[in-house]
Order: structure tokens, then C-alpha cells, then sequence
């Protein structure tokens, strides 16, 4: 067993006091059979009011509403956890390659249709005929490495590049740009899993990885696959492989904007706003 601190702090400022409205964060890690939450501490200010929650995709959610206004925003949070248990093993026995094209039980059908639409329509024609393009060589025999191989491809023809703006770039315009950050790459893998008929989700939590120890990182994302049988399987394309123990999701979604780790508003002029700052700083500690 494994235990980590996570410790992250994002701080927006403005110009002069304004009123913030209502916030939504989605930084408690979600705990399974291989990640269990020990202990997590919010420290919020200004003057709020927090309730937890539970939101439709299975996120714990803190809401936050505050109370007087504020030339600063600053939302800490500080989590420590415990990660156990082997990934599934790449060389699984032959009844557990699922074939393409992928057929899943009629009792998943409905909640898998939402994850099999497009983020974003406009740009399936594009999708598609990159995947022609580029990915005409599928493993139809084993659909869990036909996907890696697809988040591979990504990893190759994609380059990582960090940006400051807010949102992600659409699937079409990060395939025009060939470069787009974590989360753009991200949201091109899911909707390129959904071209090809197969249910994906976007998941967002954090990377343990040198820059995360050194405290100069933010949050990371990656996609996740839906198949009979296996579950959700997660591919990371920023680094071109499966997601490992490294990786700690705080929340999944079908869209890239359900889960932004910090999200709300403030009542003010555009020119209040002078900055966000974020740091993510994560440290294993010794049992």
C-alpha cells in the first residue's frame, strides 16, 4: 500500500472586493477498491458556507456559497490517501478480449448511450476522417489495445503544450493546431472512442510525477473507455500510456466541463479580474 499527500491551492484575485457567487469543486478523490480517502481538509476563504454532495456521474462534490465580499479567493485542499491493489494485468486470458465492434448488455445500454455522444457534433466529420486517415489499422480482435493503440497515435501526432486559457480546444481544432494540452487531448480521445461507437468519459484528479512533488503542477486529465466485462479502462494520451497507480481521479464526466476541479462566479466588471494562480504538490509519505 501506497500513501499520498495532495496538497492543492488555487487563488483567484481581483482589483477590489467583489461579491463571489456560488462555487463548485470537484477535488475529493473518488475512492474504489484500489484508492481509499484517509483524511481531506478544506480551508476556504472568505467567509462561506460548504455542503457535500454527490452530483449524477457518482462525483462528491463540495458546493461552496459565500457570505461577504472579497478582493481574494483562496481554496486550499489538502487530501491524504492510501492506493492498493495491481491494475489489471495487459496478458489477460482469451475470454476477456473484448472483440470490435463492441456490443454492450441491454442493461447498460441507456447510460452507455450518453457517453457514446459527441461532445462535440460539429466536428465528427473531422473525427472520422482523421480516424480513416490515420487509424485505418484496428485490432478488431482485442478492442482494449485497439484503444491504447488509438491513444498512442494521439500521444504521437498531438503535442503537449501547457495553456493558461480557460476551456478546452474542440477535437477538430486541436487535430488543425496538432498540439493542445492534457485536457485537450483528452476530450479528442473521448470523442474520437465515440466516433468508433465505444462509451468514453473525460476524468480529471492529479499525476504523481516530478513536477507535482516539486510543486509546480496543476491538475492532469485523461479519457477512460467503457467495455463488457473489463469496466472503465483509462488511457492517458498526454503520456501515450494506460493510466496507472500514479493516477488519482477526482471526478469523471461526458464533458470536459463537468468536471473542472474549481469552477463559479463573481459579480463585477471584466477588468476586477486580475489572475488565477494555481500550484498542485503531491508527496508520498512514509509508513
Amino acid at each position: 500500500m501506497t500513501q499520498f499527500r495532495i496538497h492543492h491551492r488555487t487563488v483567484y484575485t481581483y482589483a477590489r472586493p467583489v461579491a463571489i457567487g456560488r462555487h463548485r469543486l470537484v477535488l475529493r478523490p473518488r475512492e474504489g477498491h484500489d484508492l481509499r480517502v484517509d483524511s481531506i481538509e478544506l480551508i476556504i476563504t472568505p467567509a462561506h458556507r460548504l455542503e457535500w454532495t454527490w452530483d449524477v456521474f457518482g462525483n462528491c462534490v463540495a458546493i461552496v456559497d459565500f457570505r461577504e465580499p472579497s478582493d481574494k479567493l483562496e481554496i486550499v485542499s489538502d487530501v491524504r490517501l492510501s492506493r492498493s491493489a495491481a491494475f489489471h494485468a495487459p496478458d489477460a486470458p482469451e475470454p476477456w478480449r473484448i472483440t470490435y465492434p463492441v456490443v454492450y448488455d441491454v442493461l447498460e445500454t441507456t447510460i452507455a448511450a450518453a457517453y457514446q455522444a459527441p461532445s462535440y457534433p460539429d466536428d465528427l466529420d473531422a473525427l472520422r476522417a482523421w480516424l480513416t486517415s490515420e487509424f485505418a489499422r484496428r485490432d478488431a480482435d482485442d478492442v482494449e489495445r485497439m484503444f491504447f493503440d488509438l491513444g498512442a497515435l494521439i500521444f504521437q501526432k498531438i503535442k503537449y503544450r501547457r495553456r493558461q486559457e480557460r476551456g478546452v480546444q474542440t477535437p477538430a481544432q486541436t487535430l488543425e493546431l496538432a498540439s493542445g494540452s492534457c485536457r485537450d487531448m483528452a476530450t479528442l480521445m473521448m470523442d474520437a472512442a465515440r466516433a468508433l461507437g465505444v462509451a468514453a468519459r473525460f476524468a480529471s484528479g492529479y499525476l504523481e510525477c516530478a513536477a507535482a512533488e516539486a510543486g509546480h503542477a496543476s491538475t492532469h486529465a485523461w479519457a477512460e473507455i467503457y467495455l463488457p466485462t473489463l469496466g472503465w479502462r483509462g488511457f492517458d494520451p498526454t503520456l501515450g500510456k494506460p493510466t496507472s497507480l500514479r493516477h488519482v481521479v477526482a471526478g469523471v464526466s461526458n464533458h470536459p466541463r463537468g468536471v473542472m476541479p474549481v469552477s463559479g462566479t463573481y459579480t463585477g466588471s471584466t477588468s476586477d479580474y486580475l489572475g488565477m494562480e494555481a500550484t498542485v504538490k503531491i508527496e508520498k509519505i512514509d509508513s
